[in-house]
């Protein structure tokens, strides 16, 4: 994945690099060529001017011979490159700088371009219709003794070259400071695979092995940017992926044993009647016993498809107001007849005069159930179990306590996950299946509260949940 990706980056770089010093060179090259030809032609223009000037009027008013006018023209072609042709307003040729190194020269210049340009001044590039070897720059004007009387047509060719070798010294002085850029570019990117490209790797390699089930592997990136935010957000998904694994492994044994233990014994007093080894006479009382613990069995499949239905589509709730007092005194009624065998008193301890929520009332009445089945479950003989009700502000806060041998803090924060049981004897007065807890708590969220937990070993513990006030 480094490779291919760091390919990929670097790839795409150089063709952008190469793209824009492309496109660089190529306006810069435009752009200097225009300024080029108009500097050559303004030269050029100059050069007309003053060969026009000193030479050709002279000449022309018979202040200097055709020598001399010759002789000048092959020094100037000599000392500046430049060739010098000399037309009469027909477009005769007249003079040439140095008319030796012409093959040949038509005798007009109309016999080159029977067009008007040559009435008005013109720049050309080219080979001038086939009369130079090489690519020149030419510019042509029309002479003037007045403005109306031409004395004749003056061209001037230099060698384009000059140009062209401006472009060429320009384009080298580009080549080595982009080449040098691009050097350095890459060098750069190098150091960005390494910062970027090689966490990317590793989280890549993370991310196989958590798939794999290997949820201990870290990615060992430590930076603060958003790869390292994102190396901590898959290391926590892998801690909780791991945590989950562990949960489901310990909802299988639990479950396996939970099930186990009820089913053995039905099999066992079933065979037992079967075979004789319980008379006839007994058996009413273990069919007690077997139909206690089928009992036991729907309430714990009844538990597990009511928070797997929690878990997909969310406690569907119906919201009433009701008096929570209704729910106390039925929910202390309920348990009168197992109160009066263990010698536990339930009291109420009110301290507010309204008493009315927003809530689901049946929801309530099995939390206030399972909260109360719990403190008499953990509560000694003769013991009390409080259950009070207050308010604050726009709540109540409805509490169970009991005296009962409470809970160790490390095991207060699991007491909530599904299938923990504090009592691991499981003992005859503690059967329950660890789900009853876990259901309280999804219920109270499913009304937008809070449960809350307060426990000292020895003391007992106190179970507050709130609920919304509501109006009759």
């Amino acid at each position: 994945m480094y490779k291919r990706f760091f390919d990929k980056i670097a790839l795409s770089y150089l063709v952008i690099i190469m793209i824009i010093f492309i496109m660089l060179i190529l306006y810069a090259s435009n752009a200097l060529r225009q300024n080029l030809i108009t500097e050559k032609q303004t030269n050029l223009t100059n050069q007309a001017s003053y060969i026009s000037d000193h030479f050709i009027q002279p000449y022309e008013e018979h202040q200097i011979s055709a020598q001399e006018l010759q002789t000048a023209f092959n020094d100037w072609e000599n000392e500046l490159t430049v060739k010098i042709w000399y037309s009469d307003p027909d477009g005769k040729i007249l003079f040439l700088s140095h008319p030796e190194q012409y093959d040949t020269v038509p005798d007009y210049l109309t016999d080159m371009d029977s067009s008007d340009s040559f009435e008005e001044s013109f720049t050309k590039i080219g080979n001038f219709y086939g009369t130079f070897s090489e690519e020149m720059f030419t510019y042509s004007t029309v002479i003037y003794q007045s403005r109306e009387d031409p004395l004749g047509i003056l061209t001037l060719h230099v060698p384009f070259r000059q140009i062209s070798d401006t472009l060429k010294h320009m384009f080298l002085n580009f080549l080595v400071p982009i080449c040098i850029l691009i050097i350095l570019s890459m060098l750069f990117l190098l150091y960005l695979a390494r910062r970027i490209l090689l966490p990317l790797n590793q989280l890549s390699i993370a991310a196989r092995e958590y798939a794999s089930g290997n949820f201990e592997v870290k990615t060992r990136i430590t930076s603060k940017d958003e790869i390292g935010e994102l190396a901590s957000n898959l290391e926590y998904m892998a801690s909780e992926l791991n945590k989950l694994d562990e949960y489901r492994k310990a909802f299988i044994a639990n479950i396996s044993h939970d099930f186990r233990s009820p089913l053995t014994s039905i099999k066992g007093y079933i065979e037992a009647m079967l075979d004789g080894t319980i008379p006839k006479d007994n058996q009413e009382r273990y069919l007690n016993i077997v139909l206690s613990e089928t009992r036991r069995l729907t309430k714990l499949t009844t538990s597990m498809l009511e928070l797997n239905k929690s878990d997909s589509y969310g406690l569907k709730l119906v919201f009433t107001n009701f008096d929570i007092m209704e729910i106390v005194n039925s929910t202390i009624d309920i348990f009168e007849g197992v109160c009066k065998q263990r010698y536990i008193v339930i009291r109420k301890h009110v301290q507010t005069s309204e008493t009315i929520v927003y809530a689901d009332k049946t929801k309530i009445q099995q939390v206030l159930y399972n909260l109360v089945d719990n403190a008499i479950k953990f509560s000694p003989y003769g013991s009390t179990i409080t259950i009070s009700v207050t308010d604050s502000n726009e709540k109540l806060f409805i509490a169970v306590k009991d005296t009962g041998q409470g809970i160790d803090r490390e095991k207060q924060t699991k007491i909530w996950d599904r299938f923990y049981k504090i009592d691991t004897s499981r003992g005859k007065d503690k059967q329950g299946s660890g789900l009853g807890l876990s259901i309280i708590r999804e219920i109270i969220r499913a009304h937008d509260e809070n449960i809350t937990l307060t426990s000292t070993p020895g003391i007992g513990s106190s179970f507050s949940f709130s609920l919304k006030k509501g109006k009759l």
